[in-house]
């Protein structure tokens, strides 16, 4: 039997899910601007159902608003923020609990590992989106090493906007460096195996997030 493996194109609905995902945040798409689906489907020569159908996963994930069969990029308000870094706060720092009490001394070198990972990132001068997904990395680990898929189920359900909310946050000087800061923080705390002080440290890292996307929203939108 061959050993060749075919690796099959993804479908055209996933590969526009993708791409109008990643339009929005890179800011190709701006909040609030409309998306044309047949103009969509002109340019690329293909029918309106695989853009209908990635258009209807991103309004599930709560990047694209469906209006009058009218597609528009959501547009964060300071009360999304608030909500939903309420909601992580609470499901992150019980997700970190967890991970001090269990998680192997293999999976703790692989949380300081990307940690050591995103400082050499900022050092050198990657682009943003290279230490941001690192410090996505950084949350996932923390998530993946519960061993709660319920948990995890929670969190996944959020990560659109949690992702979309994550690159608005880069924003401003040193961010990169005060975000690593307050990781190396909850990894002490992980390291030391103190479940308290590791949600504590969390909860604070993230209503510290919560202030700053308030500050860089505030100047667009009513307090």
């Amino acid at each position: 039997m061959s050993d060749l493996s075919i690796e099959k194109q993804a479908p055209y609905y996933i590969q526009f899910y993708h791409m109008i995902r990643q339009m929005i945040f890179d800011g190709k798409y701006q909040p609030g601007e409309r998306i044309n689906e047949t103009q969509l489907a002109k340019e690329y020569n293909v029918s309106k159902s695989p853009i209908r159908e990635a258009v209807r996963i991103l309004e599930k994930e709560g990047l694209l608003i469906v209006e009058n069969s009218k597609v528009f990029v959501y547009e964060p308000t300071l009360k999304d923020v608030k909500e939903i870094y309420y909601c992580r706060m609470a499901l992150e720092s019980f997700a970190v609990r967890l991970t001090t009490k269990i998680a192997s001394g293999e999976e703790l070198a692989q949380i300081e590992r990307t940690l050591d990972e995103t400082e050499a990132a900022i050092r050198m001068k990657k682009d943003d989106n290279t230490i941001i997904t690192l410090n996505e990395k950084f949350h996932q680990l923390i998530l993946a090493f519960t061993d709660n898929a319920h948990l995890q189920k929670q969190v996944y359900d959020l990560k659109g906007l949690i992702h979309y909310f994550r690159v608005l946050n880069f924003k401003g000087d040193r961010r990169g460096d005060d975000i690593l800061e307050q990781h190396r923080r909850i990894f002490a705390y992980i390291k030391q195996r103190d479940e308290e002080k590791a949600a504590q440290e969390m909860i604070h890292h993230l209503e510290l997030d919560t202030e700053h996307l308030v500050e860089v929203l505030a100047p667009d939108e009513e307090k």
